[in-house]
């Protein structure tokens, strides 16, 4: 197996989202938190590499926005830059530089690039059919049309997608158009764009990927083979738009750049900020080498239409690897910004303070690395309370606790080894290769538990030791153990510093351990006999379970407030005549006994005081009530339907429900006590 390259340099970049609204948790565990660890683990080696971040502030979705809200685009993208930029922080995301792509830098460098390739006759001229307003005198980017899905029927489908069904459209594909501005029905007009030919590049990225990159994750290199090999098609790198970086030629007047062409430039220019005399050197040396971190929908701009950008170019490195991450659900439902279904990385902050590290460690422990995974308030609770507390933290409480008790907090000289105490040190020196080889392959979830491991291990080694028993009868044996749960102690903050930065910094403050050095980890001598350590602080404490219901209430309210705004009454079924109605004899009713039907999950028995004799009625409430809460209720029943058998029970009515808009079955009764077997009508 060929070897690989060792590089001089490392430019890791991360996706630039979208200014036009916070980040949430699906970000962060896709793209910002691999990032960052990957990133402090190559610092912690003494590696040379910078990282590379921002907001991508042109594009459709933010002039819908500043529409909406009344402002300019540059109102909205100076809000949500400042929000991101300060939670990233907040979390410790460690960017060298977080940029934004309304620079002066960032207009000028996409210029350029673009004169650069145009100048070399890298793009194609296309003309094309678009809509346009007329009142609004403008061109319709396909999210400013509006009309029916041609494949399911809703009636707000987009432009470019019907959020519905998913299915990705084209404006013209739309039934009964209508522009988002006006609400008038645009007309097709004839306009002129400028192309990429990717189908030029296909050969070489070909080559490139499939043949050159197999080592890629399994996702990455799949999606990838499934557009190269459906065949590249030339696409638009501008557009008929005034929010953006104006195309710099003649004749282009009143065209922007692409926001497809124009964002992943941002990864450039905000290096050039960063280093404007250095830039170059990490990304056009052949000995520098490019990460880029992105999430699952950004594959395809990564890793096939920006490096044909670089490679139309010509002077620029394409990226070393791509370790695209895929989706983060939320409570088992897909994260979504305009129904607000998400976890938002300001608002946890505020909630959890000196909690950074809690999340980092849940979004690592469930990174969705090579299929969709989810997040739940409950799993995070246990992560902390079982995981973080119980292990990690005990561990480095114990260790500080005990040595502070039995040695005035002086680190203890170890003497002679027994056989257990050299196995321990045997299985914990493993750790290092285990963890930098897992590191290095961008398996994030498999590295977090090795550093677990650490901490398990130095469980295991104090309760097997039990130097307290000791302490009574044995003080020089009780000084090596203790030595040796330090040293793993020293260990546990090298480890976790690139997964739990605030709490490994706590940790070295506790044991005086200036700084994290890679090349000590697995050694027994980081620590010096001598050497103190300070009073113990807790690392983690335990989240209770009102704090987590503060948050699965919060997302309840939001599910309900959704249920409610998409909700729309099903149609008026066909006409009847009253004399119809009057056929239906429909009473009030008292509820004396209700219980379940054995098995029939669905089924509620009730006996009804009905005003006269009685009747039994049988009804597929189960799933909405405890049978215990209708007992003595009045509800409301059709009393002359033929009577039928349910699992053997005759059934002799059937009670009156509604259907919410979230499908749940509410039984329908009198507002004031009334009389059984009175008439409804």
């Amino acid at each position: 197996m060929e070897e690989k390259k060792k590089y001089a340099r490392t430019l890791v970049t991360t996706a630039l989202p979208y200014a036009n609204g916070p980040v949430h948790i699906g970000h962060l565990a896709g793209v910002y938190v691999p990032a960052d660890i990957y990133v402090r683990y190559l610092r912690l080696k003494g590696e040379d590499v910078i990282m590379i971040g921002g907001s991508d502030e042109h594009g459709v979705p933010i002039t819908i926005k500043a529409q909406k809200e009344g402002v300019t685009p540059q109102d909205i993208v100076d809000r949500y830059h400042k929000i991101i930029k300060d939670s990233m922080e907040g979390l410790g995301i460690s960017f060298d530089i977080y940029g934004r792509t309304t620079s002066e830098t960032h207009r000028k460098t996409a210029s350029e690039f673009f004169k650069t390739l145009y100048d070399k006759g890298e793009f194609i001229e296309k003309t094309s059919m678009q809509f346009y307003d007329e009142e609004a005198d403008q061109w319709l980017a396909d999210r400013y049309i509006t009309g029916t899905c041609p494949h399911c029927g809703n009636e707000g489908a987009y432009g470019d997608q019907c959020e519905v069904c998913g299915t990705s459209l084209n404006a013209t594909d739309l039934i009964n158009p209508k522009s988002a501005i006006t609400g008038n029905v645009p007309v097709l007009k004839e306009t002129k764009h400028w192309y990429m030919p990717l189908d030029k590049w296909e050969p070489r990225l070909r080559q490139w990927i499939l043949e050159e990159h197999k080592e890629w994750k399994t996702n990455v290199y799949g999606q990838c083979k499934s557009w190269l090999d459906a065949g590249l098609q030339p696409r638009a790198v501008t557009r008929d738009l005034d929010w953006g970086i104006p195309v710099p030629i003649e004749g282009a007047e009143g065209k922007v750049l692409y926001v497809w062409f124009d964002a992943p430039i941002g990864y450039i220019s905000n290096t050039i900020d960063l280093l404007p005399e250095d830039w170059e050197k990490y990304w056009k040396d052949p000995d520098s080498r490019i990460i880029h971190f992105i999430g699952k929908d950004n594959i395809v701009f990564h890793c096939l239409i920006f490096p044909a950008m670089l490679m139309a170019e010509g002077s620029y490195q394409i990226p070393d690897n791509v370790p695209a991450n895929e989706f983060l659900n939320l409570e088992d439902d897909k994260i979504s910004t305009s129904r607000n279904w998400a976890v938002w990385l300001h608002e946890y902050l505020e909630d959890f303070p000196g909690k950074q590290d809690v999340l980092r460690y849940v979004l690592t422990a469930n990174a969705p690395e090579t299929k969709d995974n989810n997040f739940t308030w409950k799993d995070f609770q246990d992560r902390n309370n079982n995981e973080l507390v119980a292990i990690l933290g005990n561990f480095v409480n114990r260790a500080i606790v005990l040595t502070n008790k039995y040695f005035d907090g002086v680190i203890p000289e170890a003497h002679e080894l027994t056989d257990y105490d050299r196995a321990t040190i045997e299985e914990f020196k493993g750790v290092k290769d285990e963890l930098g080889k897992a590191l290095d392959t961008f398996h994030f979830r498999a590295a977090l538990a090795e550093a677990m491991k650490l901490a398990r291990i130095g469980n295991k080694y104090l309760a097997d030791t039990e130097p307290w028993k000791l302490a009574k009868t044995d003080m020089a044996r009780v000084e090596t153990i203790m030595n040796i749960a330090l040293q793993i102690t020293a260990n546990l903050a090298i480890a976790f510093e690139p997964f739990l930065p605030f709490s490994a910094e706590k940790l070295r403050k506790m044991i005086n351990l200036e700084s994290a050095d890679w090349n000590k980890l697995g050694s027994i001598d980081i620590l010096s006999a001598g050497d103190r350590v300070e009073k113990p602080v807790l690392l983690f404490e335990k989240i209770d379970d009102e704090t987590i219901k503060v948050q699965t209430d919060r997302l309840e309210r939001i599910k309900q407030e959704n249920i409610l705004k998409n909700f729309t009454p099903k149609a008026v079924a066909p006409t009847v005549s009253f004399d119809d109605f009057q056929k239906l004899d429909i009473r009030v009713g008292k509820v004396l006994t209700c219980e379940k039907v054995k098995k029939a999950d669905k089924l509620l028995k009730f006996t009804i005081d009905d005003g006269m004799k009685g009747r039994t009625i049988v009804s597929g409430i189960a799933k909405f009530y405890n049978p215990e809460d209708l007992v003595g209720k009045e509800v409301c029943f059709i009393a002359n339907f033929a009577p039928r058998t349910l699992k053997g029970i005759e059934s002799q009515g059937m009670i009156l429900s509604a259907e919410d808009a979230d499908g749940r079955l509410v039984v329908i009764g009198p507002h004031g006590e009334v009389r059984p077997g009175v008439q409804v009508g």
